[in-house]
C-alpha cells in the first residue's frame, strides 16, 4: 500500500465529514448536565463519541491547513493554531469528562458538579484547579480560532466558501450562548457540524478532481498523436 500526499488529503476530508456528523448526533436528545448523567452508559458513550470527534476533527482542519498552506497564509496559520489548540483541549477535557468524572461521581458528587457547571460555561462554587482554564482556552481557542480559520478558508477559495462562512459565524456565534437560554446550547452546535461536514466533502472531492485531471490530460494527448 502506497501512501501519497493526495491519498492523507482525502483521508483528512473524510475525517473532517465524519467529525461535523458526529458533532451533530451528540446533540440530540443529549442528557443533563449533572451529576446522576454522568454515571450513565450512555454518558459514557456519548462522550467517547465526543473525544473520536475531537481527534477526526484535529486531522481534518489540518489537512484544510496543508492542501492551502501558500493560499492562507499568516492568517491562516494563526486561525489553525488557535482551532487546533481549541480541538486539542477539547479532545482531553472529553476524556476526562468519559473516563475520570464518572469514577468521580460517588466520591466527589460536588467537584463534578462544578466541572459540569465550568464546561456548560457557568461558575463552579468550589475549586476545580486547572480544568477551569483547560475548559476557557479551549472556548477561546474554539470560537476565535474558528473565526479566523474559517475567514482564511473563506479567502483562499479553493474549498466550499459557504461552508468557510458559516464556519466563521457558526463558532463565534458561540459567544451568544452566555446570554441565551440553556436550551440554546445544543442547537448552536449544528451549523459547526454543517460546516465541517461541507469543508471535508469539499476537500475530499477537490483531491479526487486532482487525482483525475492528470488520466484526462494523458487522454488528450494520446488522441492528438494518433
Amino acid at each position: 500500500m502506497t501512501v501519497t500526499t493526495t491519498g492523507l488529503t482525502k483521508a483528512a476530508g473524510l475525517s473532517a465529514a465524519a467529525a461535523g456528523l458526529i458533532f451533530i448526533a451528540v446533540q440530540i436528545n443529549h442528557p443533563a448536565m449533572t451529576v446522576d448523567s454522568v454515571t450513565t452508559t450512555e454518558w459514557v458513550v456519548r462522550n467517547s463519541a465526543k473525544v473520536a470527534m475531537a481527534a477526526l476533527a484535529l486531522v481534518g482542519i489540518t489537512g484544510m491547513y496543508l492542501r492551502q498552506i501558500r493560499q492562507v497564509g499568516v492568517l491562516g496559520l494563526v486561525g489553525y493554531l488557535l482551532f487546533g489548540a481549541g480541538y486539542l483541549l477539547m479532545f482531553a477535557s472529553e476524556v476526562i469528562s468519559a473516563y475520570v468524572l464518572p469514577g468521580l461521581a460517588h466520591m466527589a458528587p460536588a467537584y463534578v458538579n462544578d466541572i459540569l457547571a465550568a464546561a456548560a460555561g457557568g461558575s463552579p462554587v468550589g475549586d476545580i484547579g486547572a480544568m477551569k482554564t483547560v475548559l476557557a482556552v479551549a472556548g477561546v481557542g474554539y470560537m476565535v480560532g474558528g473565526l479566523v480559520f474559517g475567514i482564511s478558508l473563506f479567502r483562499a477559495n479553493i474549498l466550499a466558501r459557504w461552508a468557510s462562512a458559516l464556519l466563521a459565524v457558526g463558532t463565534i456565534a458561540t459567544v451568544s450562548l452566555a446570554v441565551l437560554p440553556e436550551s440554546f446550547n445544543r442547537p448552536m452546535a449544528v451549523p459547526v457540524g454543517l460546516a465541517l461536514v461541507g469543508l471535508g466533502v469539499s476537500l475530499w472531492r477537490e483531491q479526487r478532481t486532482a487525482d483525475l485531471e492528470p488520466a484526462s490530460t494523458i487522454t488528450l494527448v494520446e488522441h492528438a498523436t494518433v
